[in-house]
């Protein structure tokens, strides 16, 4: 039996869920064939099998978060195929019950695997700095384990909106809210019940307005406001929202997103880089490029051998953090931002200091290409130690780009366009394009990170390496 284990899609990525299987038990597979898809912050992919043989068994069901590492299934290859009987024996073993024994979890969340069927799970407990949490949602995030310990919640007590069940950390938040207005309508509460005898008080003596003061508003408002949030004022019109549940991807993006700015000290520093002779150099060469090479020619893989120059020059951007440490990489494996249809992705031209620009845009052009047919292994999106992200394809001029977590910077491309500009007291038009850098200010200065732009700046407005 060989086990098939739910893969890390990026450094930062601690689970992920299992979103549809490609096969069901007893169905041959490839080696290298589509098993099952999964879904992170990082990409929304299909899983190749390890290996060629059998599906045996399914150990996570669809739709279920489980941590990275975890089994998933087991194929049988073949030579074991007399081990098939036995893995029913032992999926029916779990029988018995020593379900209601409270056990503790470990703290990188293994023990994620628990068949979804029992009805009432045995509670788990999670030790946090001092405060006992219990577990009976399934998974959760780091995001929302930490707000879970910190606020001291008894997690048995929210109920999740996510798929499965798992509670998020809007639940969590609606949960605080909720609780801090309970606690004040709880002591209302029985203040408003005796209201109705104190009513009739009043007339008879005005003296005690202390009682009737808080009655008044507080009986009616309670039972209906619900319904009329959702209907317009005209009956029968169609209805003034939509209320849709996030993708899983949607989700991980949101918490990977919010992570990063609780995480790194953002700022952002912005120069305008002269383009004429990149745009010049392209439009004299885009036709035969296209021609030779079967892809088009795109400004992307000019500011990329721009900036990996500059890391070059400038290796503390290349960098990332670690606690009090700064860990230097040796390597330049540049990460290119993907719009999906539903989200975002981020795979890696690894070694991209060693390529020129043919080899470049063939690299983002077949990294694009296969991260939109769901085609990229879980190798292409790890590793990363700087980001682009080229918002001026789809017309912005100007953005402040969120840092890819553990990197500690990320440059964004606005579009280039025509404008006249100055140049020796005359008027010349010029293409031009903003060059972003939001960078870590933990660990990046201001100064350093505009000799860093600014050298991407330099290369880009007086280029001399031949393309072709």
């Amino acid at each position: 039996m060989i086990d098939v284990e739910m893969p890390q899609m990026g450094e930062s990525i601690v689970e992920g869920t299992l979103t549809k299987w490609l096969k069901k038990p007893g169905d041959k597979v490839e080696r290298d064939e589509p098993l099952f898809e999964i879904s992170t912050d990082k990409v929304d992919t299909e899983i190749p099998s390890p290996v060629a043989g059998t599906l045996a068994e399914i150990l996570v069901e669809e739709g279920k978060t489980v941590g990275i590492n975890t089994v998933v299934g087991r194929i049988s290859d073949g030579a074991a195929s007399s081990a098939s009987p036995a893995a029913p024996v032992a999926a029916s073993t779990p029988a018995p019950a020593p379900a209601p024994q409270a056990t503790v979890a470990q703290s990188d969340g293994a023990s994620h695997v628990d068949a979804a069927p029992q009805a009432s799970p045995a509670p788990v407990f999670a030790q946090g700095a001092g405060t006992v949490v219990e577990e009976t949602a399934g998974p959760l995030s780091p995001l929302v384990r930490k707000m879970a310990r910190e606020n001291n919640i008894d997690l048995s007590r929210v109920k999740g909106t996510g798929i499965g069940g798992r509670i998020t950390k809007q639940d969590l938040e609606s949960y605080l809210t909720g609780q801090t207005t309970g606690q004040t309508t709880g002591q209302t509460g029985t203040a408003v019940a005796p209201i109705p005898a104190a009513v009739p008080a009043p007339p008879k003596a005005p003296a005690p307005a202390p009682v009737a003061a808080a009655p008044t508003p507080a009986p009616q408002p309670p039972p209906a406001p619900i319904p009329s949030a959702v209907q317009t004022t005209m009956p029968g019109a169609p209805p003034a929202m939509r209320v849709e549940p996030m993708t899983i991807m949607r989700q991980k993006i949101a918490e990977h997103m919010t992570f990063s700015k609780h995480t790194s000290a953002h700022v952002t520093t912005v120069h305008k880089a002269d383009m004429t002779k990149v745009a010049k150099l392209r439009d004299k060469l885009k036709g035969s490029f296209q021609a030779q090479y079967g892809f088009g020619l795109t400004f992307l893989p000019f500011v990329v051998r721009a900036a990996v120059a500059a890391l070059r020059q400038y290796p503390l951007v290349n960098a990332s953090i670690e606690g009090t440490n700064i860990i230097y990489h040796r390597d330049v494996n540049l990460g290119i931002a993907v719009a999906l249809e539903n989200g975002l992705i981020v795979p890696v031209i690894r070694n991209a200091d060693e390529k020129n620009i043919v080899g470049l845009q063939r690299s983002i052009v077949d990294l694009s290409t296969r991260a939109r047919s769901r085609q990229l292994r879980p190798d292409e999106v790890t590793g990363g130690t700087f980001s682009i992200t080229n918002f001026g394809s789809f017309g912005s001029i100007f953005a402040t780009p969120v840092i890819n977590q553990p990197q500690v910077a990320i440059l964004g491309i606005g579009a280039v366009q025509k404008e006249p500009v100055v140049i020796e007291d005359a008027i010349a038009i010029r293409s031009t394009a903003y060059l972003a850098l939001t960078f870590d200010h933990r660990l990046i200065d201001g100064a350093l990170a505009d000799q860093f732009t600014a050298k991407v700046k330099s290369i880009l407005e007086d280029w001399t390496e031949e393309v072709m």
